[in-house]
């Protein structure tokens, strides 16, 4: 598959069939998620892999049963036969070293956090693996329960967890979240070529929801 298809075609699934994956298809998503760009070559994301029923200590700790028993998508989600949780390493020691060797070691002084980024491309390399191995993936953000979530996993305190990735085989039916309703932004919208445009209105901006059956996300 072309890298542009699979990026059009990318989706967030959130129902699951439950089937497992293939022998072997979660590792190689993870061999490429590690070739994606990484700060200094410093390599900053760790990965928590749960299959079968250890997914549930993934759900457990993250979750409330009011909220398991409230959503109508927690069925779908949780038949997801594999949940990869990442982690960002924050790595100022490498920034130390003499060919980087910046001002601060202070996380918080960092002005962006290199190691979310990395995270981030790692995860984005695993969701356009999956579509193009034909996985059904989804992404779902770090809310509550990340104390909770490493002391289950044994995770070091100086990780920070990015969010989980679920994966298996999309189940129907699957329609698209309201936020998936939401117009997609223009080239014109979003690029502000040689300088900001006066007038240009940021992704804050309200925008309306589309009518049910709109474009999928």
């Amino acid at each position: 598959m072309e890298l542009i298809d699979a990026v059009r075609r990318r989706r967030m699934t959130r129902n699951f069939s439950g089937k497992p994956l293939e022998r072997g298809a979660v590792d190689d998503l993870l061999e490429a998620a590690l070739r994606a760009p990484s700060a200094g070559n410093s390599e900053g994301r760790e990965f928590v892999v749960l299959e079968g029923d250890e997914t549930a200590r993934y759900w457990d700790s993250t979750t409330d049963a009011e909220w398991r028993a409230s959503s109508p998508r927690f069925a779908g989600l949780r038949r997801a036969p594999t949940v990869v949780l990442a982690f960002a390493d924050p790595y100022v020691a490498r920034y130390a070293e003499p060919d980087k060797a910046v001002v601060t070691q202070d996380v918080a002084g960092w002005p962006v956090p290199f190691w979310f980024v990395d995270a981030g491309f790692s995860v984005m390399t695993i969701l356009l693996g999956a579509v193009d191995r034909g996985v059904g993936a989804a992404f779902l953000g770090n809310f509550r329960g990340e104390a909770a979530l490493r002391a289950e996993l044994g995770v070091p305190d100086r990780l920070r967890w990015l969010g989980a990735v679920l994966l298996g085989e999309a189940a129907e039916p699957d329609p698209p979240t309201t936020s998936a309703r939401r117009p997609r932004r223009s080239l014109e919208e979003c690029v502000h070529r040689g300088g900001w445009r006066a007038g240009a209105e940021g992704s804050g901006t309200d925008r309306t929801l589309l009518a049910p059956g709109g474009p999928p996300g």
